[in-house]
């Protein structure tokens, strides 16, 4: 019986573990978590979440381990789902839904797949509270080292599934914190000045870990949200900024699974790849331009698409926003998407650009130097924008806080200093200085390479073979050193960032884990998943 090793128990773990036990072939799994319990997942854990915090993932796209998402709350008491401001009523496929109950999901899904494992022939041990210390992969096994344990224990493959990584709370201060999950939920914030580094879901999120020490949202009889500070929290002011100062969007109807796109085929974009790296990237901007005209002549037209090139086209994607009042578009976009939920109309040209970010993804690890800096200054910014669409409720409570005076956008340009003191936090951009008692880095996960890897024999050994990002195959296996080939399988999403930058989310962790147990009934991959995203 061969010996699996988990670690991280979750979504990309337990998504790995689900398909290994469909291959119903019985292994012996044991699962490494370092929280106390397994099977929820850092984004998802009560620890690391407020109730306020919504999943930005709906039902109607999780892939269903046992149960589909929407049935398993439709089974959960009226009390416990009130727990978290749900009505049962209310319940449907496309709704947005705080993450902690996403994580509760997961962790009943989680022990389900235990005891089916079980059931099946599989010998399964789960390691909560323990931490992995140390990894080396040999010629016959992968040694794993966990918290306690003074002796390795040896596995024939080993999955990485450490998911997102984030400063630890020992670098934060009562006045810095380097990210929203570096103890800021454990923290009393004063009514003061905050600066939030970042105006993505990210620094939304930490805006209301915030005023939610300081007031409460409450429903009008019009049915409007508005917030009211608590008495003693008048100096309470936030302020969210970035370089562009640009809010995101509200999620938006359209069909899924994604239909599939007529221009902009694998067949196609194979077919450019194989023309060679000159001239990638505006070769696919010219057929992506196809794409959407097909998809939306007027919208083309509006902007004058055709005129455009792959570096000019986030110029005109953000242009309107730029030139009107941060919270007037917020409130727009808000309106038109909640119109066009409710009548079940999908805006081509949006929808367009959400299939075309997969696909285009594909060329990214074959452009050029040059072509790599312009695809992250120019389209990549327009991808990020369109997928990272955010729950209308995170929109109405941004409007809320504005109506009460709570918060502000600033948008700081390119050129602008951080200067983080024992007490305070300047922010100079602009010629002009903004000093903030309380700041919070939120910013979101950055690609991560070799050097970062908590397993120190491991990276010695990658270090070894010349490899600054952990090269990979198409079963996520190691494609170096030699012995690792089949060995370790690499499903940590941050350093698969640099070859794929828009890796992220749980439909990917249930790709990355079903392409795992699909490599161990096959030799050891030879075939480079991704080759190298130049001179990031």
């Amino acid at each position: 019986m061969k010996k699996v090793a988990i670690i991280g128990a979750g979504p990309t773990g337990i998504y790995t573990f689900h398909s290994l036990v469909k291959k119903n072939i019985p292994l012996a799994v044991s699962v490494y978590e370092q929280a106390r319990e397994a099977g929820i997942g850092m984004p998802y854990s009560l620890e690391e979440n407020s109730r306020m915090m919504l999943a930005n993932i709906a039902s109607i796209e999780i892939p269903p381990i046992f149960t589909p998402y929407i049935d398993w709350l439709r089974k959960q008491s009226d009390s416990h789902l009130a727990r978290f401001g749900v009505k049962r009523d209310s319940l449907h496929v496309r709704q947005f839904l705080p993450r902690i109950l996403l994580g509760e999901y997961f962790r009943d899904q989680f022990l389900q797949l235990v005891a089916q494992a079980k059931q099946r022939g599989f010998t399964v041990a789960v390691h909560e509270s323990c931490r992995v210390t140390d990894l080396e992969v040999t010629q016959e096994a992968v040694r794993l080292w966990a918290q306690g344990e003074p002796v390795a224990e040896h596995f024939d493959l080993a999955v990485i599934a450490t998911g997102h990584v984030w400063p630890d709370e020992s670098e934060s201060t009562r006045t810095f914190f380097p990210s929203p999950w570096s103890g800021l939920m454990e923290a009393r914030i004063p009514s003061c000045k905050v600066g939030i580094m970042g105006t993505s879901l990210s620094g939304i999120d930490a805006a209301m870990a915030v005023v939610m020490q300081h007031g409460e949202f409450a429903r009008t009889d019009d049915e409007q949200l508005k917030f009211t500070r608590d008495k003693g929290s008048e100096a309470l002011a936030i302020q969210l900024m970035s370089r562009s100062g640009i809010l995101p969007e509200a999620d938006f109807y359209c069909p899924l699974p994604y239909q599939p796109l007529c221009v902009v085929t694998a067949q196609a974009v194979e077919k450019e790849i194989a023309a060679g790296s000159g001239g990638l990237l505006d070769r696919i901007f010219r057929l992506m331009v196809e794409e959407i005209e097909r998809a939306d002549p007027a919208w083309s037209e509006h902007v004058s698409l055709g005129s455009l090139n792959a570096d000019s086209f986030a110029h005109a994607w953000f242009a309107d926003r730029r030139k009107n009042d941060p919270f007037r578009w917020a409130h727009a976009n808000l309106m038109e998407v909640e119109r066009n939920k409710r009548d079940r109309r999908t805006v081509p040209w949006r929808y367009a650009i959400l299939r075309l970010h997969e696909a285009v993804q594909e060329i990214v690890p074959h452009l050029d130097g040059e072509d790599s800096k312009r695809f992250k200054t120019g389209i990549a910014r327009v991808f990020i924008d369109n997928y990272a669409a955010i729950p209308p409720e995170s929109i109405r409570r941004l409007l809320a806080l504005r109506e009460a005076g709570v918060i502000d956008v600033l948008p700081l340009g390119s050129d602008y200093k951080m200067d983080v003191k024992e007490s305070q936090t300047v922010i100079t951009a602009g010629g002009e200085s903004r000093t903030f008692d309380v700041f919070i880095d939120a910013r979101g996960q950055k690609p991560l390479k070799t050097r970062d890897l908590p397993f120190a024999t491991l990276r010695q050994q990658l270090e070894a073979c010349g490899d600054e990002i952990p090269d990979v195959g198409d079963d996520y296996t190691l494609l170096s050193p030699e012995c690792a080939r089949g060995r370790i399988a690499f499903g940590a999403l941050p350093y698969l960032m640099h070859d794929q930058p828009f890796v992220q989310g749980i439909t990917v962790c249930a790709e990355i884990g079903a392409a795992i147990a699909k490599g161990m009934a096959e030799p050891p991959s030879r075939t480079r998943r991704r080759l190298r995203w130049s001179e990031l």
